[in-house]
């Protein structure tokens, strides 16, 4: 099944290259379910991957000069020091089993199913947000800077608490708050997702020595392979049609790790 994984890491890959967000949600379902990872130490190995990967693709968007640095600066600051606290200080005092309306529910059980949950607040994002997030607003907008600080740091709870990219939040917001055109969206998009992965491991690097190095380098070079064929076909394949495909794909993903999670409690 290992390889399988590795199959289904170069469509992850592809997906971030194309649309900046998507398949690395489905990273920690595809360890879990289908490389046998355990749930908490998936979350680390998707920080690793996904953060090799996006840097490798955000360092081709410098080259290409689409990344917006600053926007970097501003948007991911808040984000990457909300993903350092979850992974050192939150995560380590949770409980290993949580008692929820007299269950008691396995830590990584409950994981799974917040990673389902958010599973689907992110295909809704990408099927009912398609035609807006892909269009440049026509008139500039000012935000608060609470607001983009607060997106900021709901990305980095995100990417530290479930180990996702948090592409699904980054990439809208960089569109309708910054008036970025897509492509340079994606690109400053999976620098932000590097730099949150990184410091998000840097919180876990003492489980860098349980890792399985077999299936996590698997992974990690199927996503980098998938990476590479999407940002050869990036301005072939028609984002919008792929962003709301691979919606559905998640959504159904999604609702399979809920009704899989819950069934386990029942």
């Amino acid at each position: 099944m290992i390889l399988f994984g590795c199959v289904l890491a170069i469509l992850v890959g592809l997906t971030l290259a194309l649309v900046g967000s998507g398949g690395t949600i489905l990273t920690v379902p595809i360890l879990v379910y289908i490389m046998g990872a355990d749930p908490v130490l998936a979350t680390t190995y998707s920080l690793f991957a996904i953060g090799l990967t996006s840097c490798i693709g955000g360092f081709m968007g410098v080259i290409r000069k689409e990344v917006d640095l600053a926007k970097v600066w501003s948007f991911g600051l808040p984000s990457l020091v909300v993903v350092y606290i979850t992974r050192s200080f939150i995560l380590p005092i949770v409980p290993d089993v949580i008692a929820v309306a007299g269950y008691a529910i396995a830590q990584s059980d409950l994981l799974m199913m917040l990673f389902g949950l958010i599973m689907l607040a992110s295909s809704a994002s990408m099927i009912g947000n398609t035609r807006r997030t892909l269009q440049v607003p026509s008139r500039s907008h000012d935000f608060p800077v609470e607001i983009i600080v607060l997106q900021g740091a709901l990305v980095g709870l995100v990417t530290g608490a479930v180990g996702a990219g948090g592409g699904f939040l980054i990439i809208p917001a960089l569109i309708n708050f910054y008036r970025m055109p897509m492509r340079r969206a994606v690109s400053t998009s999976l620098v932000i997702i590097s730099i949150n992965s990184f410091f998000g491991l840097m919180g876990d690097l003492e489980k860098i020595q349980t890792f399985d190095w077999l299936l996590l380098g698997g992974y990690t070079w199927g996503a980098v392979l998938g990476l590479a064929i999407g940002l050869y076909y990036a301005n072939k394949i028609p984002g919008n049609r792929l962003k709301v495909g691979f919606g559905y794909l998640i959504m159904l993903v999604g609702l399979y790790v809920l009704v899989r999670e819950i069934c386990k409690i029942w």
